[in-house]
């Protein structure tokens, strides 16, 4: 059961010529999931060789251009596909006036699909129940109303030992109840409780993508434990200060956000255009969580299923 994230994206606000703004893709059991679309994002959806047709789920973080402005490419694209298919847009509730207004560039009223806009929550919460996973929003601070997001798998059903279906001779219905945790009484007294034939399923994984923000120190209690944090990391220590007034974060921040939640792995991206020494930026980082990479437009994560 695999569960990937690629990265189409990894600048900020400034274009530069060898990153595309920001974008990923979150796979989930062959659920392709887009986050923010940045200028270009369809381009490097073709590029890294994702299926346009098999997304019906996108989520956008704020409306700054970096993170949305490809979305009216991307919608154009599917008008001219001819798409047929329902599309879940997951954004600020502003974006709704953008694409409904009658000088949007994509006439949201007009597409030949269903398109069906669900507005952030304030507060934030569950956004999505899917049979396989849920997807929650988290509440930034950036100079406009600005979301994280939060994937998790759901917890699977035990497996049944193999050989306890032969030796017990047992029926579907009684491996549906098992694995559903119940005990199987026979006609003949005989009872098979379901740890005796069972074994449990690994825990859930679980990826959160942390775009724009400052330092939040109080996300460490809700990014607790996952396996793979995406946080953006716009400046060095050297534009601390900068990342302050424009409410963006540091490489060093991300990291102590990282240490304390007790992440996994920890990728960095949302480069600005002034970060010019990588090296140094890199560094700033792993000093502080050694388990830290470098995002790069194309990078592929799988998070493996859990052996503990």
């Amino acid at each position: 059961m695999n569960f990937d994230i690629l990265v189409l994206g990894t600048s900020s606000a400034t274009p530069v010529s060898n990153r595309f703004p920001s974008s990923q893709v979150v796979n989930i059991y062959g659920t392709p999931l887009l986050v923010d679309c940045g200028e270009g994002t369809q381009l490097q959806l073709r590029r890294f060789h994702v299926s346009f047709g098999k997304i019906r789920h996108i989520f956008i973080s704020h409306l700054h251009g970096d993170h949305y402005f490809g979305l009216f490419g991307l919608l154009s694209t599917y008008e001219l596909l001819h798409r047929d298919v329902d599309l879940h847009l997951y954004a600020p509730a502003g974006l709704k006036k953008i694409l409904w207004s009658s000088h949007s560039p994509v006439k949201a009223r007009e597409l030949p699909f269903p398109l069906h806009f669900h507005a952030l929550p304030g507060r934030g919460g569950v956004i999505l129940e899917h049979k396989n996973f849920t997807v929650e929003a988290v509440p930034l601070e950036h100079r406009i109303d600005a979301w994280g997001f939060i994937f998790r798998e759901k917890q699977r059903q035990p497996n049944i030992i193999k050989s306890k279906i032969e030796e017990l001779r047992l029926l579907i219905e009684e491996i549906v109840k098992l694995k559903r945790g119940e005990i199987v009484e026979r006609d003949d007294g005989t009872v098979i409780s379901p740890e005796q034939v069972t074994i449990p399923a690994p825990r859930p994984r679980s990826y959160a993508y942390i775009s724009d923000t400052k330092y939040l120190p109080r996300l460490a209690q809700i990014l607790s434990g996952v396996d793979v944090l995406y946080h953006e990391a716009t400046f060095d220590n050297a534009y601390k200060q900068k990342a302050e007034a424009t409410y963006h974060s540091t490489a060093e921040q991300a990291a102590m956000l990282a240490l304390s939640a007790g992440v996994g792995q920890l990728i960095i991206g949302h480069y600005s255009a002034t970060i010019l020494d990588m090296a140094k930026f890199y560094q700033e980082a792993k000093a502080i969580f050694p388990n830290t990479i470098l995002a790069y437009d194309g990078l592929k994560i799988s998070i493996p299923v859990p052996r503990d």
